[in-house]
């Protein structure tokens, strides 16, 4: 009879402890370009899928893999660059078969009217804004961009880091900086700032959206069905209204 109760206290502290896992619950964490595509699409698909719930963290892909190391629920990444999708497969993070590209874009430099028309004119600014390249993929196409164009020396005190190509935006929006490194499809949606002109794609790689289920998300079956859905005609239809290349 003691081991009987011992037993039963036992399942009632593990039962205690467990992290709950709730059915229709969908965790993404995707690069901040994304977030009106994402948004969009995950509305479209709670419509027809009625009881799934979209829990959404957008930020830089290299912040985002981090948090996903570390613990962060997450079932779904959908990152900026290919860089930090392979870094949480060699975690084993990912599902390796689940990999594949979502999208394209391209990288421009944005700001007021006549502040600089190539890439050459931005040693005549002061102050240029550009994503940390250790974690925001647009500040490492940026930067990659810069040294072979021979001018990063020249800017490396000019650089104002942001956390994220969206916070990068709103510093040129507000006219906090003389412009800044950001994607086609995130100018497109500014009120102030203009594209001032589109960096050469000779200088840095092709900016590349790969996504994958992590760990959790291959054992949710509306992960699955939502990254299902992602690859077919309405995802790429949204992503064509906003801009995005096709893949």
């Amino acid at each position: 009879m003691k081991s009987l109760l011992k037993g039963l206290l036992a399942l009632c502290c593990l039962a205690l402890t467990a992290t709950p896992v709730l059915a229709g619950e969908v965790h993404l964490s995707v690069a901040a370009s994304l977030k009106e595509v994402i948004n969009e699409l995950s509305d479209s698909y709670a419509r027809s899928h009625p009881g799934v719930r979209f829990l959404k963290n957008y930020g830089g892909s290299g912040q985002l893999a981090k948090q996903i190391e570390s613990g962060a629920p997450a079932d779904i990444f959908i990152s900026a660059n290919v860089e930090w999708v392979e870094y949480l497969k060699g975690k084993k993070l990912l599902d390796a078969a689940s990999i594949g590209t979502f999208t394209y874009n391209t990288l421009v430099f944005a700001g007021q009217p006549g502040k600089a028309a190539s890439l050459k004119d931005l040693t005549r600014l002061a102050r240029i804004a550009i994503g940390s390249p250790k974690s925001v993929p647009a500040g490492e196409y940026a930067m990659e961009a810069l040294k072979k164009a021979g001018l990063d020396k020249q800017l490396e005190k000019k650089l104002i880091m942001a956390r994220d190509v969206r916070e990068c935006l709103m510093y040129a929006e507000r006219g906090e900086v003389d412009g800044g490194f950001v994607y086609r499809t995130d100018a497109l949606q500014a009120k102030q700032a203009r594209i001032l002109f589109t960096v050469p794609q000779e200088l840095y790689p092709k900016v590349t959206y790969p996504m994958a289920l992590t760990g959790s998300g291959v054992r949710n079956a509306d992960a699955a069905g939502f990254l299902a859905f992602l690859h077919g005609g309405e995802g790429k239809a949204v992503l064509a209204k906003h801009g995005f290349a096709a893949r």
